[in-house]
């Protein structure tokens, strides 16, 4: 890799490191949220967003702008920090998530946050509803790429198996994965709750293009989302090796923290270690 592009890697990791921050910060202010699969998914959201992701920061509403389809929605702020860092919210809004009337909600809403291109609540439905997206824009003879993060929990879900299979058929180019790959569900570990074995192969089998990366190693997924640029092929899956909690000790591979908010001491923790 040359000079510049080893800045650029540089300049993403210091973003993930200040989405981190607002992560633990605004779960602990709300005193609720999910932590743990927001930490783990944001090394590949950053790398997708500093790199690939057709987005104006502008004009969020962009008629032929790329889509991000948070599947995993209770992974909401993942989603606000990036934006936060994107320019499209400020600190002020981070900080009154889960508030009434905030534009901030628990689960991503795209009718009330800008730069949000899809409604969660229920696991299992955003690789349906980005299918249609994708088909959409080859309708509508458009460029734009969609783009879906998956949990791997949500996989369980025979919904998501169903658009696999869909996708294919369609010839959906033009539809991209991200399975956040982190091996805790809500409850526990996914092997205790119901293990699914090798999701690429999965994917494979249903005539999908399969790339596995390290989803904490931003150089490796700056090469990976530059080669899905590149590619003609489709659709395709990207299985991101993670970690739960990545970045703060005690929330790493800590299935406690799904789903429950740092208090004040364990906040001070998490801000020294991503000091």
């Amino acid at each position: 890799m040359g000079d510049g592009v080893e800045g650029r890697v540089d300049e993403l990791e210091e973003m993930a490191r200040l989405c981190r921050i607002d992560i633990v910060k605004m779960t602990n202010a709300a005193g609720s949220g999910h932590p743990g699969g927001s930490l783990s998914a944001i090394d590949c959201m950053v790398a997708l967003y500093g790199t690939s992701i057709r987005f104006d920061t502008n004009n969020p509403n962009w008629e032929d702008r790329d889509r991000f389809i948070m599947s995993k929605g209770h992974a909401s702020p993942a989603m606000y920090a990036i934006l936060h860092q994107m320019g499209v919210l400020e600190q002020r809004d981070l900080l009154g998530f889960r508030t009434m009337g905030s534009v901030c909600q628990g689960h991503v809403d795209m009718n009330w946050t800008k730069g949000v291109d899809f409604s969660a609540g229920s696991l299992g439905m955003g690789l349906s509803f980005g299918l249609g997206c994708a088909l959409s824009a080859k309708m509508d003879s458009s460029e734009r790429s969609i783009w879906v993060m998956l949990g791997d929990g949500e996989t369980q879900e025979g919904q998501i198996w169903e658009a696999a299979m869909a996708a294919n058929y369609h010839s959906a180019s033009n539809l991209r994965v991200i399975v956040d790959r982190n091996r805790i569900q809500n409850d526990d570990f996914m092997e205790v709750q119901m293990e699914i074995g090798n999701i690429g192969e999965k994917f494979a089998s249903f005539g999908w293009v399969v790339r596995e990366v390290d989803g904490h190693d931003m150089t490796a997924l700056v090469e990976v989302f530059r080669w899905v640029d590149s590619s003609d092929e489709g659709p395709i899956a990207i299985i991101a090796n993670t970690t739960k909690g990545k970045g703060v000790s005690f929330m790493e591979d800590n299935p406690s923290f799904h789903g429950k908010a740092p208090d004040d001491e364990e906040l001070s923790i998490a801000l020294e270690e991503l000091s």
